[in-house]
This record gives C-alpha cells, structure tokens and sequence, in this order.
C-alpha cells in the first residue's frame, strides 16, 4: 500500500520520523465540491514541468486549487507515485495572520468497477492552512504503474478523472478570563442617610459606586422588605451594570451600619455570585428596636450611615 509524504499525514506534523497513517477506501458518490477530467493525460503529464493547477474552486466559503503531480512530489519522495495536494488560493483578502484548518479527501475515478478511490488522513487529523503552509496532500497517492495499468480502471482510453472534498473547521471558540481580586481599590461606598423617622417610601436607593470598573448600589428598607416581626431594616447591595446573561459576577461584601458614638459597627458578611439587577443581603438586617435604641448609638440626630465594602470580586473579561 503507498503512503502519503511525511508533510501530510494522520502522523504528528511536528514528528517526521514517524510513518503517514492514510486511509484509502471507495465509494459510489462523486466528490461534492471538485472534480477534474482529463483527457490525452499521456500528453498533459509530458507537457508539465512538475505540477498541473486546476482552476479555482469554492468550498466551505474559501477558495481552493487541486495540483496534480504526474510523476510524483520529489521534494518529499513522492517519485515514481501520483502526487495531489490541496492549496488554498485567492488569500490577498483574507486578514494578517489568518489561519484555515481543514480536512480533506482525494478522489480517482474507477472507470471499469464506476466507483472512486478516496485517500485521506487517518484519524481525522486537520490541517492548518497559513502563509507559511498553503498547501497540504499526498506524495504517494498511488503507484504510476499501477495507475497506467488500464485493468485497474484509472486510465482508460488515456483519460482519468480526479476529485477532492474539503471540510473546513470554523473556530467558534469563545474565551473567558476571571480573576479574582482581594481588596480592590475604592472599594467602600458610605451613604448618610437624614431624616430617617420620616421616610415612608418602601425603599430607598445610594447613590451608585464603582469598583473596578462595575457599578454597585445600596438599597435601604427602612421598615424591611417584608411583613416581617419583629420589626427590622434591610439592607441590599446591588450590580447595576448590565452584564452578558451567562456572566456572573463573584463578591465577599461587608454591610454595615455605624456605630456613631462608639466603635461596635453592625456590620454582615456575604458572599454571593451576581448576575444583572441582582440584589443580595439581609432582611432583617438590624431590629428597628435596636436600631433607634438611643443608647446604642446606630440613630444619631434621626442619621444613620449604611457602608457597604468589596473585600474580594471578580472580574470577567
């Protein structure tokens, strides 16, 4: 059985000592995206220097040639075989840098048994297409004896048809970067809120703050969220940015309410992944006893100060 050259196999590219794995098969269907016919092939494999060029062709939205080597690619010692190889063609337009991977099967027509010979790597391996590597194939595609030989239904009345199917990989491969940061710049947001006997709205939003390029708000119950006994204030941090809805956000958040005459803050610890407009705390925060408790120093000329701190997040790019 022929093998393919070291340059195109199911082989590692970067391990040549190794032997090409091809797979060679038939079937009845024609290739689906190209076919070449020729005729007098005695006289066209005489007339060529080394390799024929067929027209271009579109497959899987990029352009393509097929090259015919007659009497073999020596350059990888394809001598003494039919050589195909694939290149890829019309790149002027496509980006610096730009990258193809592909598959793809060769075709030689049976004309006695009407069935064609398909050649391809073995395993599925894909092939990168670039500018330094436009062209990937197979130095022994088959033996020129055995392809002259009429009884084997290659070349017959010295007419031969060759073909090539061509699978492009498209690379859909979406990145996503987190880091997670501790104690992260401006990360405390203080709001003053005045006039607390007075407030009868439900709830009561700060003003927004930012860390690390995400924006953050506070939300004040001021008699809870909730039909709840006894009594008690929530307190809710929120992410007011819109985020893609797959993306979440982590924070460890500290909320607190200020002692104002001592140092005994009453404060809580959360951790909690957020997602758009999603707010995350503490229902019963503080006890509306306790709260306007004089003595206790939360309530201070009818002002309480809610802080709310990043100890860690992440960030999603």
């Amino acid at each position: 059985m022929a093998d393919s050259s070291n340059e195109s196999s199911g082989a590692p590219v970067n391990n040549p000592n190794k032997a090409p794995a091809v797979t060679r098969s038939t079937r009845d269907l024609p290739p689906a995206h190209f076919s070449l016919k020729i005729e007098s092939y005695s006289l066209l494999s005489q007339a060529v220097l080394e390799k024929f060029e067929s027209c271009v062709f579109e497959a899987c939205r990029h352009k393509w040639r097929l090259y015919l080597y007659p009497r073999g690619k020596a350059k990888f010692i394809g001598t003494g075989h039919i050589s195909l190889y694939l290149a890829i063609a019309k790149t002027e337009k496509l980006p610096l840098g730009w990258e193809v991977n592909a598959s793809f099967k060769f075709f030689l027509f049976d004309q006695i048994r009407d069935m064609y010979l398909t050649i391809q790597d073995s395993f599925g391996t894909i092939r990168r297409f670039n500018d330094l590597k436009n062209e990937w194939g197979f130095a022994k595609v088959l033996p020129v004896d055995t392809f002259n030989d009429p009884s084997q239904g290659y070349l017959v009345n010295d007419c031969c048809v060759f073909g090539v199917e061509v699978s492009v990989y498209e690379r859909s491969n979406k990145r996503q970067c987190i880091s997670m940061i501790r104690e992260p710049p401006n990360r405390t947001m203080t709001w003053k809120i005045e006039k607390f006997s007075t407030l009868d709205e439900r709830f009561y939003c700060s003003q927004e703050f930012t860390v690390e390029g995400l924006k953050w708000k506070l939300e004040v119950y001021p008699k809870g969220d909730t039909d709840q006994i006894p009594e008690a204030i929530s307190i809710y941090i929120t992410l007011c940015d819109c985020i893609q809805s797959e993306h979440k956000i982590y924070a460890e958040y500290k909320l607190r309410i200020r002692n104002q005459v001592q140092r005994n803050h009453m404060e809580r610890l959360g951790k909690q992944w957020f997602s758009n407009s999603a707010g995350w705390g503490f229902r019963q925060f503080i006890f509306l006893n306790d709260l306007h408790d004089a003595f206790k120093g939360f309530l201070v000329n009818d002002t309480i100060i809610v802080e709310a701190e990043i100890i860690v997040m992440s960030t999603v790019k």
